[in-house]
């Protein structure tokens, strides 16, 4: 997100204050920061239109599988979706979280949490620069686990509640796909390259040398 557009909250403010160290003292290394950041009302567009494909093929599966029956959906069946819903998408940050504070130096100190009020997305960011394929795994860790999970218990356990949770947790991992994909078809000649959450855009830098 543009930072004109909207004011930079207190823990946005800090992170970019450290981003700006980090920077310096990088490029007195010799590295140098490419800027890859996609703007959110976009992630919240493009991001769902992608997971299309992934929705449908779980799906066909499912069905192709179990069979689908309407009369499993009751009052019950809503309420206990939306309530496990919101659980889920509380997770789906932690396992960002997660994955990355295993791979960071620092660990759970690089992760911070929070909520960008003025579109209602919670997000998790590591102010760690990474190596790729760790900071991939803390991109795609959410949607593998409580989408392609679920997906798989679903299709196994004959559960429709369970393939509703799965298909959700795809479509929510729209914006995740869309980074992954910027950092898999980023292509550099540079021998040493870090990956690093922006500070307060949706998106990522690259450090290289």
């Amino acid at each position: 997100m543009d930072k004109e557009e909207r004011k930079l909250t207190e823990k946005e403010l800090k992170r970019k204050d450290h981003f700006e160290k980090l920077n310096l003292e990088l490029q007195r290394k010799g590295y140098k920061v490419k800027k890859m950041t996609v703007h959110i009302q976009q992630a919240n567009s493009l991001g769902p239109l992608s997971m299309l494909p992934f929705i449908i093929l779980t799906f066909w599966i499912y069905c192709h599988v179990n069979g689908f029956d309407l009369e499993e959906i009751s009052l019950q069946f809503v309420a206990a979706a939306f309530l496990l819903i919101l659980g889920l998408t509380i997770f789906h940050e932690l396992i960002h979280g997660i994955t990355w504070g295993i791979f960071a130096k620092n660990h759970f100190h690089t992760i911070d949490f929070g909520i960008i009020w003025s579109c209602l997305s919670p997000y998790c960011t590591c102010s760690e620069p990474l190596r790729k394929w760790q900071y991939l795994s803390g991109i795609a860790m959410p949607t593998l686990v409580l989408g392609g999970g679920a997906a798989v218990a679903a299709v196994m356990t004959n559960q429709l509640l369970l393939l509703f949770l799965a298909e959700v947790m795809i479509l929510s991992g729209g914006g995740d796909f869309l980074i992954l994909l910027k950092v898999l078809l980023y292509r550099t000649d540079k021998k040493e390259c870090m990956y690093c959450d922006h500070p307060y855009e949706y998106g990522f830098v690259v450090f290289e040398k």
